[in-house]
């Protein structure tokens, strides 16, 4: 039983190779079209586009081939292609204004998308979606390269499973409740250590993010060692105070190394600390995450900074609108959350 061919297909070369064997032996354009399945108005194109203009009134008439129809196909198949919107002229205000937020600001693409929509800055069909800019990227359609949108290359990332880790220096992150994962309650913070330069242990930065509002804290500390950790718990007593300290930080994830140990005497302040293996993504990836937006501020690392440096980063960081926030900044909503956590400490 011969398979019917489908409407609107195009025909392939052995179908045109087909309609010029029959249109030399003389049949009609109804009687090709009923052999090849089709239309006798595809056919009578068909015959057009593969047949060359007669040069002169004299000689032979000039014939349809199968092959000059395949070429005249593919030449417009070319221009039958759908327009990309970055070409048109709505979207030209908005490559302009993104390209140069990116490139004075440390602008995500995501983060122009999100303030250009919510502040109306542009007609909404002037203003394409994250996902096809960044495609756009890839195949070099817009003025902007991988060294000016570095976050590009973390956009794709396959997970591997988690390993047990037999000697935890704590409370394992298994033991963690559920609702720090759920994201419904601020207070929750992942931890870890950034190292400058491998030369030596004596420039490192601690990090912490909270887990729901993504504020990010970082101090320079004297190097990735026990006394490096205790430092950084100092500051954040003095920062936040020691009476409202564990409603601040309620549980603090960081990973197995052996400086981390440290964080197990804020127990006594009421905090969890919980430790995770290396492997496991769902600590310190977040921090992580952070640390590149802060490699972007400063592409040399934090070798060279100064402590005011490190906090002007953090400062810079939080003051960035964030798509999972609906575009609200880490600043705003964690300094919200200390002023309830503190007025609570007023009134009483």
């Amino acid at each position: 039983m011969e398979a019917v061919r489908k409407s609107g297909k195009h025909f392939t070369l052995d179908e045109r190779g087909q309609i010029q064997a029959l249109h030399r032996e003389g049949f009609s354009l109804r009687a090709i079209a009923a052999r090849v399945g089709c239309s006798h108005t595809a056919i009578h194109y068909e015959l057009k586009r593969g047949t060359p203009e007669r040069q002169a009134a004299r000689g032979r008439s000039p014939q349809y081939t199968a092959r000059r129809g395949q070429r005249a196909y593919l030449e417009h198949r070319k221009n039958s292609k759908r327009p990309y919107k970055l070409d048109g002229a709505d979207c030209a205000p908005f490559l302009r204004w993104m390209t140069e937020r990116i490139r004075k600001n440390k602008r995500s693409i995501d983060m122009c998308v999100g303030d250009a929509r919510a502040n109306k800055r542009f007609d909404e069909d002037g203003i394409p979606c994250t996902k096809t800019l960044y495609n756009m990227l890839w195949a070099g359609r817009i003025p902007l390269t991988l060294f000016d949108v570095p976050q590009a290359l973390g956009r794709k990332c396959k997970r591997k499973p988690n390993r047990k880790n037999k000697r935890l220096k704590g409370r394992s992150i298994q033991e963690r409740p559920a609702l720090v994962d759920e994201g419904t309650e601020i207070g929750h913070w992942e931890a870890d250590t950034v190292v400058g330069s491998r030369k030596g242990r004596d420039t490192a930065v601690f990090t912490a993010v909270e887990k729901v509002t993504h504020d990010y804290i970082a101090i320079r500390i004297s190097g990735r060692t026990c006394a490096g950790i205790e430092e950084a718990i100092a500051h954040l007593k003095s920062e936040y105070g020691e009476n409202r300290f564990s409603q601040v930080f309620k549980t603090i994830t960081v990973d197995n190394g052996t400086e981390c140990e440290t964080f197990t005497q804020l127990e006594s302040l009421g905090t969890k600390v919980y430790f995770a293996p290396p492997t496991a993504h769902g600590n310190a990836r977040r921090t992580s995450v952070t640390t590149a937006s802060s490699a972007n501020i400063s592409p040399t690392g934090i070798d060279g900074y100064s402590d005011e440096d490190i906090l002007n980063i953090a400062d810079e960081i939080n003051s960035r609108p964030r798509r999972v926030l609906d575009y609200q900044t880490p600043a705003e909503l964690f300094n919200t959350f200390l002023d309830e956590v503190y007025a609570i400490e007023n009134i009483s």
